[in-house]
């Protein structure tokens, strides 16, 4: 039996080996596809050369001096602290080792801080970064003035449908909210946050229609599609950080239905936000419930967010789900092909998956899987679900230690997305959390599939927090 399984392992590696290295081959490739086709379609180079920041500290703000290789002038940025840090951003986003760099463990990061402190005239410390041109573009858009986009509102590459651009007729600058509200008045408020390429159908088609009279008439729920997803903005200059994701929650949702005390549940990604919304709000949570939570414990010395992505992202050919990760995640051009074959045209695949099953099969998975860009996908991966991993053991000490909420893990025995472990990771730093492991229930079907049950079992949650 060890034989059998360490020839299995011997043969996926193998295997991985030879696919992920031609992979390594067709990104490039498709970069310079892609670079043309932006250049001829959009009349602008999108170049992803290497350059420099230089972080000048002084005044109220900061600047980012950039410059090419080369080049004997540098290009200046200034960036309002309070609008994005420079830190929010992933260094996955560029820094990728090659599939061949990392099995010969010859690999140098492209990322490299200078710990030398240069002195300067003013003592400030100096430090050299290297980022993708497309990153510098995007700082550089977010001052640009309200109203203008650095690249168009839709990129040929995306699809240009209403449902996908209804955002671009409003002028809320608001997420798509989905509210369900009882007659009277409600006594508290409930806030669903969705996973990944996923959007707010994944809780309104299953636990809304659900919940019983009772907690129809206490609750009011707030299901949210993240920027980026389904029916919510979807800017093109946007980097997705975490900041821009929390901040337009609490503007659409927070703000806007003016909510006092709530609950939240979240799923995968979103456990992330939800995290993130009860440590700025550590008054006005009074539950967590988190499904799946993408919570990695990185090894001691070891780069966090490169964890994190190694383990979303192994590199090998089995089993399936770990593969497209893989492509995913890790080859931006491919992944962009993948998104211009199904989310651009997902009203074709729509109808023929409707025509397969006879119209028999509801679509809202699908439809949230598929209806997204990719700019908003590829950054939101490595700028929430990569870049974050460092930021999570704080924002966990802090709900452990300054908040009083229940917190509920529950998570699929059989899920092959996210190990079980990381629900685990979770009641080790809160001590207090309750972890429920659900038998033969996935990523997915932790929620499809026995929504009657979990929405007694959130109901239960609610009233004991609120019995509290």
């Amino acid at each position: 039996m060890d034989v059998m399984c360490k020839t299995r392992t011997v043969l996926n590696v193998a295997v991985s080996f030879v696919v992920f290295s031609l992979l390594d081959v067709v990104d490039l490739v498709l970069c310079f596809v892609y670079k043309l086709l932006d250049f001829c379609i959009e009349s602008e180079w999108n170049k992803r050369g290497s350059f420099y920041k230089e972080a000048v500290n002084g005044g109220g703000g900061g600047k980012i001096i950039v410059s090419e290789h080369g080049e004997t002038e540098s290009e200046v940025v200034c960036l309002s602290s309070n609008r994005l840090q420079f830190e929010e951003i992933s260094d996955t986003l560029y820094s990728r080792p090659s599939f061949v760099a990392e099995v010969s463990k010859l690999a140098v990061d492209k990322l490299k801080l200078d710990a030398d402190i240069v002195p300067s005239r003013k003592g400030a410390s100096r430090s050299t970064i290297t980022v993708s041109s497309t990153i510098v573009k995007m700082l550089k858009g977010r001052m640009i003035g309200v109203g203008q986009h650095l690249y168009p509102v839709t990129r040929w590459s995306d699809c240009d449908c209403q449902f996908c651009n209804a955002w671009t007729y409003s002028t809320k600058d608001a997420l798509f909210v989905k509210a369900e509200s009882p007659k009277d008045k409600a006594r508290e408020d409930v806030l669903f946050i969705h996973g990944f390429v996923s959007s707010s159908a994944f809780w309104t088609e299953t636990l809304f229609p659900n919940f019983s009279s009772k907690a129809k008439s206490t609750y009011r729920f707030l299901a949210v599609d993240l920027l980026g997803f389904a029916q919510s903005p979807k800017p093109n200059d946007s980097l997705y950080t975490l900041r821009e994701h929390v901040e337009m929650i609490e503007k659409s949702v927070l703000e806007a239905y003016k909510v006092g005390s709530f609950h939240i549940v979240a799923h995968s990604l979103g456990c992330i936000l939800a995290l993130a919304i009860a440590v700025k709000h550590p008054g006005s949570v009074k539950s967590l419930t988190l499904l799946a939570p993408p919570y990695y414990q990185a090894p001691k010395g070891e780069s966090t967010t490169q964890y994190v992505m190694r383990q979303v992202a192994p590199q090998r050919v089995w089993p399936p789900m770990a593969f497209c990760a893989s492509v995913g995640g890790r080859y931006e051009h491919i992944a962009r092909t993948v998104s211009l074959v199904l989310c651009k045209n997902h009203r074709f695949w729509d109808f023929l998956f409707k025509l397969a099953t006879r119209n028999r099969v509801r679509t809202y998975l699908l439809e949230g899987f598929i209806r997204h860009t990719h700019i908003a996908s590829w950054h939101t991966l490595h700028n929430v679900i990569f870049g974050t991993a460092g930021k999570l053991d704080r924002y966990l000490d802090v709900i452990r230690d300054r908040l009083d909420c229940d917190v509920n893990v529950f998570h699929g025995k059989d899920d092959e997305v996210i190990p079980l472990e990381c629900s685990y990771n979770v009641q080790r730093r809160i001590p207090r959390a309750r972890v429920k492991v659900v038998e033969n229930k996935d990523h997915i079907t932790i929620v499809v599939g026995r929504q009657k049950a979990f929405a007694r079992e959130l109901e239960e949650i609610w009233k004991k927090s609120t019995g509290n």
